[in-house]
C-alpha cells in the first residue's frame, strides 16, 4: 500500500530578504491500494505536481511522511524499481542521444530478476506498448508525440514496478491519441496488476481510467469519491469541475 500522510510543503517565495513561505500542501493524507487506480484531479497550480515530486522522493515534505508497504519512499532503496513515473512532456523524458532500446533496457537495469539481455524483453515491452521492434534503434527526434509517450509508458513498466505515477501524462497528447494511450493503460494495468495515482485536471480522462477520485483544491483534499458516484459529488468545488465537464 502507498500511504500519504499528513503531508505539508512551503516555499519561500523568492524575494531576497522576505522570509515569508508560501504553503502548497496542507496536511494532505490518503492511501492507495496494491492494484487500485487512484485518480487526483484539481485545477493547475493546486499543488498535484508537488505532490508527485515528494512521492518519487524527489523532494520531501516539511512535515508528514509518505510510506510504501511501510517503508519511507525517502530512501532510495524503498523507490527502487517499485515506484515509476511518466510525465507531461515526453520530448524532455527520453534523453535525445539515447536510442528507444537504450532508454528502455536501462530502467530494465533496475530489477536483477528481469534478463537484462534479453532481445524478448525489449521487444515484449515494445509490442504492450502497440510499437514494433523497428522502432528500438529510433531516437527520440524520430518518434511522434504519441510514439515517444508509449515509449515512456515502456520505461515505466520496464522495471516491473508496483505503482505507476502519470502527471498529466497524456494532456500534451492529441484528443485521438489520449483515447489510445488511456485504453493502453488500463490493459497494462490488467497484465501487470500496478497501482495508478493518476494525476490530471481532466476529469473525463480520470473518470475512464480511475477506481477513486480524489478532488485537490488549493494544497488540500476536498473529497474523496468512487468513479461510480461521481454524479453524487458533495463539495462546491467537486460540483464545479463537474458542471464544466461531459463527463456526466
Amino acid at each position: 500500500m502507498l500511504q500519504i500522510e499528513n503531508i505539508t510543503k512551503s516555499y519561500h517565495n523568492g524575494i531576497i530578504g522576505w522570509k515569508k513561505k508560501h504553503q502548497v500542501l496542507h496536511g494532505v493524507s490518503f492511501a492507495c491500494e496494491a492494484g487500485e487506480s487512484l485518480g487526483i484531479i484539481g485545477e493547475s497550480g493546486s499543488g498535484k505536481s508537488t505532490l508527485v515530486r515528494m512521492i518519487l522522493g524527489i523532494e520531501r515534505p516539511d512535515q508528514g511522511q509518505i510510506f510504501l508497504h511501510g517503508k519511507s519512499v525517502e530512501y532510495r532503496s524503498t523507490r527502487r524499481g517499485q515506484i515509476s513515473a511518466v510525465f507531461q512532456d515526453y520530448t524532455s523524458s527520453i534523453n535525445p542521444f539515447f536510442t528507444v532500446e537504450r532508454a528502455i533496457m536501462e530502467s530494465v537495469h533496475l530489477r536483477t530478476n528481469i534478463d537484462s539481455n534479453s532481445i524478448y524483453v525489449l521487444d515484449s515491452l515494445l509490442e504492450q506498448v502497440g510499437l514494433n521492434a523497428s522502432f528500438k534503434k529510433r531516437y527520440p527526434h524520430e518518434l511522434s508525440g504519441g510514439e515517444a509517450q508509449r515509449v515512456c509508458i515502456a520505461r515505466a513498466i520496464a522495471c516491473r514496478p508496483q505503482y505507476l505515477i502519470l502527471d498529466e501524462a497524456i494532456s500534451s497528447l492529441d484528443v485521438s491519441i489520449q483515447v489510445q494511450v488511456l485504453q493502453l493503460l488500463k490493459e497494462l494495468k490488467n497484465i501487470y496488476n500496478m497501482g495508478y495515482v493518476f494525476i490530471t485536471h481532466d476529469i473525463q480522462a480520470a473518470a475512464y481510467i480511475c477506481d477513486r477520485i480524489i478532488i485537490f483544491r488549493q494544497g488540500q483534499i476536498e473529497e474523496i469519491i468512487n468513479t461510480d458516484q461521481l454524479s453524487q459529488v458533495q463539495s462546491d468545488y467537486g460540483r464545479t469541475l463537474l458542471a464544466t465537464s461531459i463527463v456526466l
